[in-house]
């Protein structure tokens, strides 16, 4: 094989790999969130961005290092969401939880020293949420909440 040979062979496979990566990338995420996503925002910085990544999806720690399994985790989050919300919100809810979930998770997965949501955010954005009376606007507070900070 020539080394152009060779490169195009390793190109093909790296690339083959990272879209293998990115299809799979979401089969963690509750189904009916997976359609809300935008799949053109979910880049990894690195295979272990991508494991805290599903942490705050599903609660496992998988091997992670300092990590503690369990709940809170954005799968429950949204379906406790989505009871207080009712049927009546449930269009409206779905869409805003899901995409919230996805931008506020692709950032606290990042590295710490460059991310711009910590932990100490994630437990502030659940009281908020929380607290609020009514589901979706407890949802839209939060992204305002969420946005300000990776504004920074």
């Amino acid at each position: 094989m020539t080394a152009r040979g060779a490169r195009t062979a390793l190109l093909a496979l790296v690339l083959g790999c990272g879209l293998a990566g990115a299809a799979q990338a979401q089969d963690y995420v509750r189904a009916d969130c997976r359609a809300q996503l935008d799949p053109t925002v979910s880049r990894f910085d690195t295979p272990l961005h991508q494991r805290w990544y599903r942490r705050f999806w599903t609660g496992d720690c998988d091997h992670l290092p300092l990590c503690f399994s369990g709940s809170p985790n954005w799968n429950d989050i949204v379906g406790k969401l989505l009871v207080r919300g009712g049927p009546a919100e449930r269009a409206a809810l779905l869409p805003k939880a899901c995409r919230l979930g996805q931008a506020i998770g692709l950032e606290w997965a990042r590295d710490k020293r460059v991310r711009r949501i910590d932990t100490g955010d994630l437990h502030a954005f659940k009281g908020q949420l929380d607290a609020s009376g009514d589901a979706l606007r407890g949802v839209e507070q939060v992204e305002a909440s969420a946005r300000a900070k990776m504004a920074r």
